[in-house]
């Protein structure tokens, strides 16, 4: 039994530990030459209702990657605004641990293998086509490439190619694998009804902050600086992918949280009025460079999907991560992918697929998203635990929790202890 990964994030790589746990044979492919994708320029977790979904991650047996991710964590326990115990994980450690996770468990790891097409058979795909021209066959193909770019989106609906972590003039850009396989893809769209969001954050040096900055960082984790009366933008919140942070706290303050490098809580700022901040005279762009003008554009290629995370319309192909709909986040992403790569080798055996319970907060933003979709306005709103809509959700219906030995019991009661880390075939 063979299953196929396209795209090597987040998602992609907790597909591939579970599909692998189960007992199937996983090769996974990625375009560029790192893993993680758009988690090198991330690194907050925990924070708000992605600890409460950690936790289930843990306790369901697929918490290899929120491990890793807690080994690496520069800061833990901290508050910024409207966001409370938030850890922090390393952007420049944790890529090189979760490849050699991957290879120790014997996983197939394909770097700078751009898949480029597919061969189908009816509504089955037989294999993915490399852009330089392999075929790789597989029983199962799992699609996780996300949503952000290509270059040409980037340009109509945003401000142009910004250089982002992605890479696209070197790597190529992303290739639908659903869309290549005859999947109507979904797309999200901003209040003004413009398609797509602007990534929600940028990344500047720590050499570049004053000392004085940098100490405090140090220390504390985050930052909040005021920005000029003259320069406050509340527009820009509108056009930001990550709700939670779309708050009037966010236009006239500068979070800067410390993730290794700097990450500053602003889908892009002009760097003149950014060096006017006391401590950010000599600050510059690292990811993305040109974060003067703008950002990358995502959520222009989501797969419509049913609540297991099989594709609709196409036989063989399952989904994880931003592919799956409009979620934020790398817990988020980890969650669709540990469920996508668990259910794929269910498919290939012919077992039952599984629906997480409601009761859990990944099977019921699983399902709520989907739900959201049919209603008015539904594609506008994007879900992350961490906060805007659906972290009020799981505060109203009691999903919420920090008390790890109630979360641990809910699963055990649920009868999913460790159902992800056990060998299916």
């Amino acid at each position: 039994m063979k299953v196929i990964i396209i795209g090597g994030g987040w998602s992609g790589c907790a597909a591939a530990i579970t599909a692998k746990k189960a007992g199937a044979e996983v090769a996974l492919y990625e375009k560029t030459d790192l893993l993680l994708g758009l988690g090198n320029v991330g690194g907050i977790f925990r924070n708000n209702g992605r600890y409460t979904a950690a936790e289930e991650l843990i306790n369901l047996g697929a918490g290899d990657l929120i491990r890793i991710m807690d080994a690496n964590a520069r800061h833990k326990n901290i508050d910024f605004p409207e966001h409370n115990h938030a850890s922090l994980y390393d952007v420049s450690k944790v890529e090189p641990d979760v490849r050699k996770y991957l290879s120790d468990l014997g996983i197939e790891v394909n770097l700078i293998a751009r898949a480029a097409t597919v061969e189908m058979d009816n509504r089955r795909i037989k294999a993915i086509k490399l852009q330089d021209g392999s075929l790789i066959e597989g029983d199962v193909f799992i699609d996780t490439t996300g949503s952000t770019g290509a270059m040409d989106n980037c340009s109509k609906y945003g401000n142009g190619c910004v250089m982002c972590v992605l890479r696209c003039p070197t790597f190529g850009s992303r290739v639908s694998i659903s869309a290549k396989a005859g999947a109507a893809d979904l797309y999200s769209e901003r209040v003004d009804g413009t398609p797509g969001a602007f990534s929600g954050s940028c990344e500047v040096p720590k050499d570049s902050l004053s000392d004085e900055l940098i100490k405090e960082l140090d220390e504390k984790g985050s930052v909040v600086l005021k920005i000029p009366p003259e320069d406050v933008n509340s527009d820009k919140l509108n056009i930001k992918v990550c709700q939670q942070y779309a708050l009037q706290q966010f236009a006239e303050n500068l979070v800067l949280l410390d993730t290794g490098h700097i990450k500053l809580m602003s889908p892009f700022y002009p760097i003149d009025k950014l060096r006017k901040i006391p401590g950010l005279e000599k600050v510059r762009f690292m990811d993305p460079y040109a974060g003067g003008k703008g950002n990358s554009i995502r959520y222009l290629a989501a797969a419509p999907r049913t609540n297991d995370l099989k594709v609709i319309g196409v036989d063989n192909l399952f989904c994880a991560g931003e592919k799956s709909g409009f979620f934020i986040g790398h817990t988020e992403a980890i969650c669709t992918g540990s469920l996508t790569g668990h259910n794929a080798v269910r498919f290939a055996a012919k077992m039952p697929l599984l629906v997480l319970p409601n009761e859990t907060v990944i099977g019921d933003i699983i399902s709520y998203s989907n739900y959201r979709l049919t209603t008015e306005n539904g594609n506008r709103i994007r879900h992350t635990f961490s906060g805007a809509e659906y972290f009020n959700r799981m505060k109203k219906i009691g999903l919420y929790s920090t008390d790890n030995g109630e979360i641990k019991d809910k699963i055990h009661r649920l009868g999913l202890s460790d159902i992800f880390d056990k060998k299916l075939v």
